[in-house]
């Protein structure tokens, strides 16, 4: 009801099927386009201004863009020009949030506070699912797709406010050489003095990090900071591994679901509006449990690695299931839904438990702690962009792919089980565990500290004269603290 008020609305209630299809696959990926952009602008935004002020702009953009879809009117200029303006607002907002949060977190429990990013996306995932369930049930005319629409707007406007209460990052502070305040802030967020050995061992791990990195390239630019990240190896595997698990995290089909799990439902043999947008919203509600148990039990305990490696293989089998279920015995219209097809109900739900309890949380987790401290926010930025770009790769693809990949679209799951096979095999190579390691020491498992120490050796033997009198200057400044 939601979808075909809103198609009269916009005088498009004549559609084809296929032409149906590729509106909602465009409205949908139109934010992911934005995102794309958004999160790649953040970088720099977030290097120059700080990650609190960065935040407060990309709450203001999704704000504004939000006014602009419930404010459309029957304007689908409007609708396609608001949602990317939204976009780039959560696109930049992907890429400081998980940033800032590990530039603040006690290593201790780091994979937890950066994990609630995930939960908090699945939260909101429950909540949108639901809204739009009472949308259908107490809403008619235009309010039941308004309602909806101005509700995204309520998270950019918590986000605004509480940033304002909040600190800069001490790691950002240290790299603007504003040391007094990096370690203040550094002691506040500890809730211990800043002579407490504690805070002194962080932030001499902070100090030592960022004189070995500027000793290795020495410049701030950007092109050298492009230098320093594909140049030197350790680097440029720490990059190569963000991207690439952010491929993964996104064909894994998460959001084909996400995006369209009425349609899946209905693949399924579950029948009617009401029912498809209410087991959508139980399946909101498992993403969201699964999350917190995920936070609250294991993040910090289980490690990374151990989490990615378990469920590739839980997602690919439940993915398997779904696609042989709808291969082998394909609902028909009109009769009820056999055992196996409440069993291929059931996967859809272990196959979301499965994501949070691994590919969720546990990317943003590692790609905003592997990088080194003056290459995280562009290392993060690449990562928040794939992760967009193959977002919205899925949701331009998925309807297309339900419609042709095989009878009633089986081939759709059975390619997303193989991809989360291959994951799996790609994390058991790649992926070397960080639990419980400080931001500071990443360099000592990717090998960047050797390096450096390389080049300091030969520049003690003569290979190398020249003194970097910007890091002279810093040394006089950190002793002054």
């Amino acid at each position: 009801m939601l979808w075909s008020y809103a198609l009269w609305k916009y005088g498009l209630e004549n559609q084809s099927k296929v032409g149906a299809a590729n509106l909602s696959a465009n409205i949908v990926s139109t934010l992911q386009a934005g995102c794309f952009v958004g999160a790649l602008i953040a970088s720099p935004v977030a290097d120059k201004w700080g990650r609190k002020l960065s935040l407060i702009i990309s709450s203001v953009f999704a704000i504004v863009g939000v006014v602009m879809q419930f404010a459309a009117d029957g304007y689908l200029q409007s609708m396609y020009i608001g949602r990317f303006i939204t976009g780039l607002g959560v696109g930049a907002a992907s890429m400081v949030n998980p940033l800032y949060v590990s530039e603040n977190a006690p290593r201790a429990i780091r994979g937890g506070l950066t994990g609630l990013y995930q939960f908090f996306i699945a939260l909101g995932i429950m909540l949108a699912f639901w809204i739009n369930y009472g949308s259908l049930l107490h809403f008619h005319g235009a309010a039941s797709y308004i309602v909806p629409l101005s509700m995204q707007a309520l998270p950019a406007a918590l986000l605004f406010i509480g940033m304002m209460f909040c600190n800069e990052s001490p790691r950002w502070l240290a790299r603007q050489d504003r040391w007094e305040e990096a370690k203040a802030t550094l002691s506040r967020v500890r809730n211990l003095p800043s002579t407490h050995p504690y805070v002194e061992n962080e932030f001499q791990d902070i100090v030592i990090q960022l004189e070995h990195e500027r000793q290795l390239i020495g410049g701030s630019g950007f092109w050298d900071l492009m230098k320093e990240m594909w140049l030197i190896p350790g680097n440029r595997k720490r990059v190569m591994i963000s991207i690439m698990l952010m491929i993964c995290q996104q064909m894994t089909g998460t959001n084909a679901i996400n995006y369209y799990a009425p349609q899946m439902f209905e693949n399924l043999g579950i029948s009617g509006n009401a029912t498809n947008l209410f087991a959508t919203g139980i399946y909101g509600i498992v993403k969201a449990v699964a999350c917190g148990a995920f936070l609250i039990f294991v993040a910090d305990t289980l490690g990374r690695r151990k989490s990615l490696l378990w469920t590739s293989v839980g997602q690919a089998l439940a993915m398997l299931y779904i696609g042989l279920y709808v291969r082998i015995a394909p609902p028909k219209a009109g009769e009820p839904v056999i055992p196996a097809g409440y069993v291929a109900l059931v996967c859809i739900f272990l196959f979301a438990a499965f994501f949070q309890f691994g590919w969720g949380p546990v990317c943003w987790t590692y790609v905003s702690e592997i990088p080194t401290a003056r290459l995280r926010s562009l290392n993060v930025a690449f990562a928040a962009a794939t992760q967009w770009l193959f977002n919205f790769v899925v949701s331009r693809a998925v309807p297309n792919m339900m419609a042709t990949v095989g009878n009633a679209g089986y081939g759709t799951y059975i390619i997303f089980s193989c991809f989360c096979f291959a994951m799996g095999v790609f994390v058991w190579f790649f992926i070397p565990e960080t639990k419980a390691v400080s931001l500071e020491k990443m360099d000592d498992l990717f090998g960047v500290t050797e390096l450096v120490e390389r080049k300091t050796a030969a520049m003690e033997q003569g290979e190398n004269h020249e003194v970097d009198d910007k890091a002279g200057a810093t040394e006089t400044r950190i002793e002054r603290v």
